[in-house]
């Protein structure tokens, strides 16, 4: 990666907004030519997108630039106003190309009236307005992919592809940049892979109290010897929560005892994938041993309650930050191969048995799912507190919030290079997208 111009100053580790007058010091020079950024994202609610604008924002504004959030808001919209970034409301969430491009004059007015020196879209829906905005004014665009995204038919793959037309393209994982160079051809070059900005300090096992365990479990109706088995996501049809209700029923007819699937995802109610959820868990007769409990208000205090947090994703998930966090919390973590890359989850025949930090199985596969849980509740208690260790041990090394500030910095400092060299420069060549024949696996979670 190349170095960062002194023009980009390193993020620091504060999570409020700060005035960066009074963090300009000798290891942190305040930034002497600031950019002012046009960043778009379909929502403020929850998911990897929405949360990553806000991580997004702490770093530019903490690094001396000036964030400008275009969205059409959210639950998190408080957590975003604690960063000092600027918010414009704008429902950018229509799929329809009369509101996007509507959404398009009102983001050229906006980079213009503002300064904007480049613009950053998070989702595609926003994306399309975002690039028309951006080719229009000359500047620079980038686009994150959190997900991968399905390709169904090749209107489905060209609505895709704004995501490769970035200038720069930042991935969440070594997964996603593989598929988006296999279908849309992009250059490497133009790729960086990193990982979202997530704040880990409030998962730590040493801050956890019994008190707080015992009202989590007394909440999911379990006892201190119910083996929880938590499973952190939304309620999509892509993260698989279908399959785990197919394992407990195998684990159940198996005669398994004092055991209980806990779902602690939100449910948008945007299909009737929750319906067909709960169908299923009566045709099973597994309504004993599953709790469909809802976001916790003690998302610490959950994982600490687990004996094992489970990501069951079948479609490509990027960055699975509830297994991340869990990991934080010092939990042995089972996960198909498509919500976690053996970068995010070490696991054997990646590594030894003595490093793992978990334990992968394949996608869709309820019955090696369920050999998965069996193989970790069969485990010695000292070796999952092992694997525990050296889960938080290494989420804490891997996504080091420093690290994560320095490598977006450093995509900036591209970007501004770029529009430095001014209207004559060469930008990077956008292929034709590849043949979607084979689907670019993923949900729908971001328009």
């Amino acid at each position: 990666m190349p170095p960062m111009p002194s023009a980009l100053a390193t993020a620091t580790d504060d999570d409020q907004a700060v005035d960066p007058s009074a963090t300009a010091t000798k290891d942190r020079p305040l930034n002497s030519n600031p950019l002012t950024v046009l960043i778009t994202v379909p929502t403020l609610e929850i998911g990897a997108a929405d949360e990553g604008v806000i991580g997004l924002a702490r770093i530019l504004g903490s690094a001396g630039h000036h964030p400008v959030i275009v969205s059409r808001g959210g639950r998190l919209e408080g957590e975003l106003a604690k960063t000092g970034a600027a918010f414009v409301r704008l429902d950018t969430t229509s799929r329809n190309p009369l509101v996007i491009a509507r959404n398009a004059l009102a983001l050229r007015r906006l980079v213009r009236e503002r300064g904007c020196g480049v613009v950053h879209a998070h989702g595609r829906a926003s994306a399309w307005s975002a690039w028309l905005a951006a080719r229009s004014c000359g500047v620079p665009f980038l686009t994150t992919w959190y997900s991968g995204f399905r390709d169904q038919n090749l209107l489905k793959h060209w609505y895709n592809g704004v995501m490769a037309r970035g200038d720069f393209i930042i991935t969440a994982s070594d997964q996603i940049a593989e598929r988006l160079v296999e279908r849309y051809r992009v250059p490497w070059r133009r790729i960086s892979v990193i990982s979202p900005a997530i704040d880990l300090s409030p998962f730590d096992p040493a801050g956890m109290t019994s008190e707080r365990i015992a009202a989590i479990r007394n909440g999911w109706g379990g006892t201190a010897a119910t083996r929880v088995i938590l499973i952190p996501g939304r309620i999509i049809r892509r993260e698989g929560l279908h399959v785990v209700v197919q394992a407990a029923a195998l684990l159940k007819a198996r005669g398994l005892r004092d055991f209980l699937f806990v779902f602690v995802g939100e449910d948008q109610g945007r299909s009737r994938y929750s319906g067909e959820l709960w169908d299923l868990v009566l045709a099973t007769d597994t309504a004993d041993v599953i709790r469909i409990a809802g976001p916790s208000a003690d998302r610490p205090a959950s994982y600490a309650a687990a004996k094992m947090v489970v990501g069951a994703a079948i479609q490509l998930d990027g960055l699975p930050r509830g297994l991340i966090e869990a990991m934080a919390m010092a939990r042995p973590v089972l996960a198909s191969d498509l919500a976690a890359g053996p970068e995010v989850l070490p696991a054997p025949p990646v590594v030894a048995e003595a490093r793992m930090t978990g334990l992968r199985y394949r996608s869709g596969d309820a019955a090696a799912l369920a050999a998965a849980i069996v193989r970790m509740l069969s485990f010695p208690a000292s070796q999952r507190q092992a694997m525990g260790r050296q889960a938080r041990s290494y989420v804490l090394t891997e996504f080091d919030r420093a690290v994560v500030a320095n490598q977006v910095l450093a995509v900036y400092a591209r970007a501004a290079a770029l529009r430095s060299a001014g209207p004559e420069s060469p930008r990077p060549h956008h292929p034709r997208p590849a043949d979607p024949g084979a689907e670019l696996s993923g949900g729908t979670d971001h328009r």
